[in-house]
């Protein structure tokens, strides 16, 4: 039997942030012998965010697993529909269901230390540089500067649109819950995480595990991509004994 490819993993960011918030994990993934890719979105509209991870996928080979960060949880719920995809990880993320928004979600629960240290201007919603304790506290001041300065401000209304699709309702997913998260809320997370039946980890970590804790991370996702192309195997096996 030829040795089995190993899944694709498509990173997708949420706010504030872009692709380059994976740059601790991509390195790795990649001499590991993983295809790599992260969606660089804008942050303009929920539909196009999601158009643009499918459009992600098809650079890299199939399967692919796709790793959502915050509101890229929201965006990899929709996105994650497609058929390229084998399985979805959540990162302090938001996984909502198929009657929610990333806000309604967001209102069942407390508001966090975050929303005293946003602003709205021209249209976007913009982290003020004091809020950045809030969102990476436990990354060095260096960092967390940069994580300011190259801040990518989403529309203001992004977390009420809404796109049809609930992939975790049909693929497996793995959540990783950070426990001292003050941008959303870590009840938030169990919640979401429970009810999609997802394989869960919790970690003592800010609302940024892939910069603060990338070695838990990264573990993570290794056991998703065993799991993944195990199961695959054994689908493999199985309709070769039955063609027999």
């Amino acid at each position: 039997m030829p040795t089995q490819r190993k899944p694709s993993i498509v990173f997708v960011h949420g706010l504030w942030a872009d692709g380059s918030c994976f740059s601790k994990l991509i390195p790795t993934l990649q001499s590991e012998g993983f295809d790599v890719i992260a969606s660089q979105h804008g942050l303009d509209s929920h539909a196009e965010d999601v158009a643009n991870v499918k459009r992600t996928l098809g650079r890299v080979s199939q399967p692919a697993i796709l790793v959502g960060h915050s509101y890229g949880g929201s965006v990899i719920t929709a996105a994650g529909t497609d058929s390229r995809v084998a399985g979805l990880i959540y990162l302090a993320a938001f996984g909502p269901d198929e009657d929610e928004t990333t806000q309604s979600l967001q209102e069942k629960f407390p508001p966090t230390d975050i929303f005293s240290h946003i602003e709205i201007g021209d249209g976007r919603v913009w982290l003020k540089p004091e809020g950045v304790s809030a969102f990476a506290g436990d990354l060095s001041e260096k960092e967390q500067k940069l994580i300011w300065a190259t801040q990518s401000a989403p529309v203001a209304d992004l977390f009420s649109q809404k796109v049809a699709g609930t992939a975790w309702k049909s693929k497996p997913s793995w959540y990783v819950i950070a426990t001292q998260d003050h941008t959303i809320q870590p009840e938030l997370q169990r919640f979401v995480s429970k009810r999609m039946g997802a394989t869960t980890f919790e970690t003592a970590s800010s609302h940024v595990p892939m910069l603060s804790q990338p070695e838990f991370v990264l573990d993570v996702i290794r056991k998703a991509a065993t799991s993944i192309m195990n199961e695959r195997k054994s689908n493999a096996i199985g309709a070769a004994g039955g063609a027999s």
